[in-house]
């Protein structure tokens, strides 16, 4: 994975969002695989569109590109209000067991778009949107487990893993986030992932999938010990009187009070990390990223341990901030529109308002 600034740029910069809007669905259409970089913070959903935007694009031809970029703010809104860690809008139904399918895991699902997905998600940390919905679904509602441990497991694993936009999609295909639960059939799977498969679990209609019992497959779980191997604190403070501009897992902002003078500390608080945590490939993509800001240290510990010895500290707000104190800063957001909205279309509607040119 490219990890300095302006490589990351010059990515953006090459974007076709003409092409996105009408191939992004296929295993091989033209995704821009910038999300690990939204999601680390390095940039937001904004500077992107303002890149687009000035290329001169009309709005019809990037709207469907600027609508993506716009899902990941609607989670990250619905993140800062509510509790995303269980059954949001409604429960999820029809459930058997908590953990997760041992096939699954050991991709041994015998769908072959499926298993060389999370083969992919092992070997690189990256997974194709629409084969996330896939195996989303297989886990949930043709496996019959609960979102939560199956969604956890593919946060640990995915670069550009949002805890936002992970685990409200769960919920999204499961049921609990939307008026009913998302499936597919191999035929669909075929389609998008251009395989040729049949005689599958789901080689079949949606009417008998959607009342289809737990396969036998699908009925022998694991649970997942997850974990995370943290890197050694360098955190050593120039001078105690300046102050300290905290940087985290999702903000690697490297413009944020950039001329400022102060000490730049990389907090990594294991309280966090223990209740979601991540795979060493991924924080090792972290720290890589982090060098991008000049001078950053490395801190291994609680926010309240840093506190102690300094008197002014900045942070940017996001959910996964809520013990901080100090003085908060606003993210970039693609609109001024904030707060609960019950489904995006409610929220889009209001925010093309402003952001349509």
């Amino acid at each position: 994975m490219i990890v300095k600034y302006n490589d990351i740029i010059n990515i953006i910069d090459k974007i076709d969002p003409i092409l996105y809007s009408k191939n992004r669905n296929f295993i091989d259409g033209s995704v821009s695989r910038i999300s690990p970089y939204i999601s680390r913070g390095l940039i937001s959903t904004k500077q992107v569109f303002t890149i687009l935007k000035k290329k001169g694009f009309k709005w019809y031809q990037i709207e469907k590109y600027v609508q993506e970029l716009a899902w990941r703010d609607y989670w990250q809104l619905i993140w800062q209000v509510k509790n995303i860690d269980i059954d949001l809008q409604s429960n999820q139904i029809d459930v058997k067991q908590n953990d997760i399918s041992t096939c699954i895991l050991e991709h041994k699902t015998n769908i072959i778009a499926i298993d060389d997905a999370i083969k992919n998600l092992y070997r690189i940390g990256y997974i194709h949107n629409h084969l996330r919905m896939y195996i989303s679904s297989l886990a949930t509602n043709i496996a019959k487990i609960s979102w939560l441990n199956p969604a956890k497991w593919m946060y640990y694993h995915l670069l550009d893993g949002d805890w936002g936009s992970n685990a409200l999609s769960w919920q999204w295909v499961a049921g609990t986030n939307s008026s009913k639960k998302y499936y597919m059939n191999q035929d669909n799977i075929n389609k998008y992932t251009k395989t040729y498969q049949k005689n599958t679990i789901i080689d079949t209609s949606y009417e008998h999938i959607v009342n289809l019992h737990q396969p036998k497959i699908f009925s022998l779980t694991s649970k997942i010990e997850l974990s995370t191997i943290f890197p050694e604190s360098t955190y050593n403070p120039n001078n105690n009187h300046l102050p300290i501009l905290i940087y985290n897992y999702y903000n690697l902002d490297v413009s944020w009070r950039s001329h400022m003078h102060a000490d730049r500390v990389l907090l990594i608080e294991p309280s966090k990390f223990k209740k979601h945590p991540i795979s060493n490939k991924c924080m090792q993509f972290f720290i890589k990223l982090s060098k991008n800001i000049s001078g950053i240290m490395i801190y291994v510990g609680e926010f309240e341990d840093l506190l102690s010895d300094r008197k002014k500290i900045f942070f940017k707000e996001h959910p996964l901030n809520y013990n901080y104190s100090g003085i908060m800063d606003q993210r970039d957001w693609l609109s001024s529109k904030k707060g609960y909205y019950p489904s995006f279309f409610k929220y889009w509607k209001l925010a093309i308002k402003e952001i349509k040119y």
